[in-house]
């Protein structure tokens, strides 16, 4: 290590829970300056998780007395274009990590400006709404992820997540994808991840789990942007605006999702802290 290393604040935050090595961990850093969109890659492949979130803070010494951020995410292979729990991370480290004054934080991103606001012990994420369009399943694709029989299949260009819903809780959990075979798929839409969803049970609204071996995340445990399309899919489906909703991974996360005006979603969740230091570059 020489005095030629940059410092950078790293923090990782396990996001849609608040049970340390649940929900779905993201790393968080935050960034005074420019850096080359290749070594941004590279802190998220070398932290290796499904997210690592950068947040653009124009002035460090007055972080506390600001409420607009830039931020971009990436996965340990690409940018994306939206991710919820890594933004409910980022949300977090400002709120309780940093400390700043502001009860509502705006975020300037790819998918436009997105809000974080504090909801008693919780954060509340202000998405747009994804509308699902209804499509004929791949045939090709079902096998690959082991389905045998889909209820519906939708897809959601602006994300670029397809849906599948399937019959049951039950008929959820027991899907075993062949990520291999996915990889090799040739398919006419381009596509982010596959969501599988079903209604719940146990006063649950509705389950679901999210593939995206294409963007280096097998399964991810749970995801925030997937959630800006089951919510309007479900909300037309249960008759309902507020919802809620279990991620069905290993990890496991709970959201509580809620329809706003001008096709937006509130999308509630709860974070824990479970690591903060500094990246050396």
């Amino acid at each position: 290590m020489t005095e030629k290393n940059e410092l950078i604040p790293i923090y990782q935050i396990d996001a849609f829970t608040d049970i340390p090595f649940k929900g779905n961990p993201a790393a968080v850093c935050l960034i005074t300056k420019e850096y080359p969109d290749d070594v941004l890659q590279k802190i998220a492949a070398e932290m290796n998780l499904s997210e690592t979130a950068f947040i653009y803070v124009p002035n460090i010494d007055k972080i506390k007395e600001t409420d607009t951020f830039r931020l971009r995410w990436f996965t340990p292979t690409i940018e994306v274009n939206l991710c919820g729990h890594a933004t409910l991370a980022s949300a977090s480290v400002l709120f309780y990590e940093i400390g700043i004054t502001a009860n509502v934080i705006n975020f300037d991103t790819l998918s436009g400006r997105l809000t974080a606001e504090k909801i008693d012990e919780a954060i509340g994420l202000n998405f747009p709404l994804n509308y699902p369009e209804e499509i004929v399943p791949p045939k090709a694709l079902l096998e690959a992820i082991g389905i045998e029989k889909c209820l519906t299949a939708a897809y959601a260009p602006n994300v670029t997540d397809i849906l599948l819903e399937l019959e049951n809780e039950e008929d959820v959990l027991k899907v075993t994808p062949n990520f291999g075979e996915m990889l090799k798929l040739k398919l006419d839409l381009d596509i982010r991840g596959v969501l599988i969803t079903s209604k719940g049970s146990n006063n649950i609204d509705f389950v679901s789990r999210f593939f995206a071996p294409w963007a280096g995340i097998n399964e991810d445990p749970v995801t925030g942007s997937a959630h800006t399309i089951l919510t309007p899919y479900w909300s037309k489906k249960l008759g309902k605006t507020e919802m809620s909703a279990n991620q069905i991974s290993e990890r496991g996360g709970k959201l509580i999702v809620k329809i706003l005006e001008n096709n937006r979603v509130e999308i509630i969740g709860k974070t824990s802290t479970v690591l903060k230091g500094e990246f050396y570059l």
